[in-house]
């Protein structure tokens, strides 16, 4: 079927995505809600339909609204907690988790979701950056966070925890069973109101608080079900049409991209299966246990899930979506998919950030698979632009820095108005990603911290990576720039061998030379046996190999 981008037939006046242009400049959709609150409401009138898939138990969306409901309403009557007060969650992938999520919204309350791997130095940064009025975690986390709960006086519910607790401290499942007929408190929420503050990863330093209004979260839930429309009606499907969406939910809840799947999720009354923690054997045993339809995670997983079904014979029979996130995908992914199961399973990637809320390009079937290397067309709601240092627009075709404006983008980071001036201007975020754009598609080249100058001439990570993940032996790769006294930078790779892989460093050289030209060849191929060090959204932290090749010089394997 041709590439078509079937936009008009969703945004034409009156149309579902139909968008206006707002006070700040920038665009707005027109229809749909203006506040999480309004948005899960609307999903009670699911009722006994599927939700939450644990190994513990299922909620039904009216077991989870009743539960929602229920909490949301000792927040404000018992807790006395009023809009705007700061609720961070700490939790698994628990269903517990959207209760609480879901609770703080219903009581106009300011979610903060925190990392859940982080160590306790980590969560009291941004607890004290934060300063909640209530902690939401589960018994893992609460060692983690009962010494600054105490010391600050702040009121922690725990939920799946067996033992004693402190002072100060409630169990969930004390609380009693929720009324199924119970109303949400009854409190005003305002589109203009702080929804969220979600730190970024950290990959390059301390998390920053990304502060996102409901408006803009709104308008983040509405970006992935155009993106969806506009798959259906590119199948040459009706949107809407078909049994809702059983998805297998591998993002971990705290991190924006799991948003973007849970958002299209919850809008058409679908069900999560959830994992507690990623295993490629077992989320194939998901797939046909729950005939998961929908699989979405970060590439690292989707890979190592066709490598599982590759090695076992799996046929992933009921899945007909695989969508990643959170990470750039290998080109090569689109294609072995493609292989193994023709048209059957459409493929999707995307583009999205903290800043941003969440998924706001994306890349779906046949123009995926024709454009493997791009992250797809943007959403109605929002505006691209490539910028040059002055922040002009440039050409089509060009290279500069991806700028992002829209309904979805937060207003900027909590109490840190240097790094929200250096970041946000005049209603556009800068992205800090070095992009394209062709036929309205957008291609990240890389990270502008990650580009190596080398010599004067720019070498772009991302293109070297794509080479190297094309060698049958490598299984994962990352490309840097190491200081050089001449060159000021070379390029570095660090790769990670299949098992039983052969292939040596020269090889691997010459495989990039044959691609590429030849200052973009590594100069210094270091081979690691373990798997890359990756935050928990599987990006590569660059710095942390950074910092070890120092250490590393003597085992370089070298051409």
């Amino acid at each position: 079927m041709p590439d078509a981008y079937p936009e008009a037939a969703l945004t034409a006046p009156g149309a579902p995505f139909a968008v206006v242009r707002g006070e700040g400049g920038g665009l707005l959709y027109e229809n749909g809600p203006r506040t999480l609150r309004e948005f899960v409401e609307t999903t009670w009138a699911y009722g006994e339909r599927p939700f939450l898939v644990a190994e513990s138990r299922t909620y039904t969306y009216g077991e989870f609204f009743a539960a929602a409901s229920a909490l949301a309403c000792r927040f404000a009557d018992t807790y006395g907690l009023r809009p705007g007060d700061r609720a961070a969650v700490a939790m698994r992938n628990h269903p517990e988790w959207q209760i609480a999520f879901w609770a703080a919204q219903l009581a106009g309350l300011v979610a903060v979701p925190l990392n859940a791997w982080w160590t306790e130095g980590e969560l009291t940064y941004a607890l004290d950056d934060c300063t909640p009025r209530i902690l939401l975690v589960d018994g893992e986390r609460l060692p983690r966070v009962a010494g600054w709960a105490s010391a600050h006086g702040v009121r922690t519910v725990v939920f799946r925890h067996d033992g004693d607790v402190a002072d100060g401290v409630e169990r969930y499942e004390d609380l009693g069973a929720p009324d199924p007929l119970a109303a949400p408190p009854a409190v005003e929420v305002a589109a203009e109101a702080d929804a969220t503050i979600m730190y970024t990863s950290g990959t390059t330093g301390r998390p920053k608080g990304a502060v996102a209004t409901q408006l803009a979260q709104a308008g983040a839930a509405q970006h992935p079900r155009y993106h969806a429309a506009a798959a259906a009606l590119a199948r040459g499907v009706l949107p809407g049409q078909g049994p809702a969406p059983v998805v297998l939910m591998t993002f971990p809840f705290f991190h924006v991209a799991a948003f973007t799947t849970l958002y299209s999720t919850m809008a058409v009354g679908g069900t999560l299966v959830l994992m507690r923690k990623w295993d490629a054997e077992a989320a194939l045993a998901l797939i046909e246990r729950h005939r998961v339809t929908h699989y979405s995670g970060v590439p690292t997983t989707a890979l190592q899930l066709i490598d599982a079904a590759e090695r076992t014979g799996a046929g992933l029979e009921t899945l007909t979506n695989l969508s990643t996130g959170g990470a750039a995908a290998p080109p090569g992914l689109v294609a072995r998919l493609t292989a193994n199961h023709a048209h059957r399973i459409e493929p999707r990637n995307g583009y999205g950030l903290t800043e941003t809320s969440g998924g706001v390009l994306a890349n779906h079937g046949d123009g995926y698979r024709e454009h493997p290397g791009s992250v797809g067309r943007p959403a109605p709601a929002v505006e691209v632009r490539i910028a040059g240092p002055g922040g002009e627009a440039l050409p089509e075709g060009a290279v500069g820095e991806l700028w992002l404006r829209g309904q979805g983008l937060a207003r900027g980071y909590w109490r840190d108005e240097a790094a929200t001036a250096a970041a946000f201007r005049d209603g556009w975020l800068r992205t800090g990603d070095l992009a394209t754009v062709r036929d309205g598609r957008v291609s990240i080249v890389d990270r502008i911290k990650d580009m190596v100058v080398r010599g004067g001439e720019n070498v772009y990570c991302v293109e070297v990576e794509a080479v190297l993940h094309d060698h049958p032996d490598v299984a994962d790769a990352a490309v840097l720039g190491v200081p050089h006294p001449l060159l000021g930078e070379e390029v570095a790779a660090v790769v990670q061998l299949r098992p039983g892989a052969t292939v040596t460093a020269e090889e691997l050289r010459e495989h990039v030379g044959g691609t590429l030209a030849a200052f973009k060849v590594p100069a210094h191929v270091l081979v690691r046996n373990e798997p890359m060090p990756r935050n928990p959204t599987g990006k590569i932290l660059k710095r942390v190999l950074r910092e070890s090749f120092g250490d590393a010089q003597d085992v370089l394997r070298t051409g």
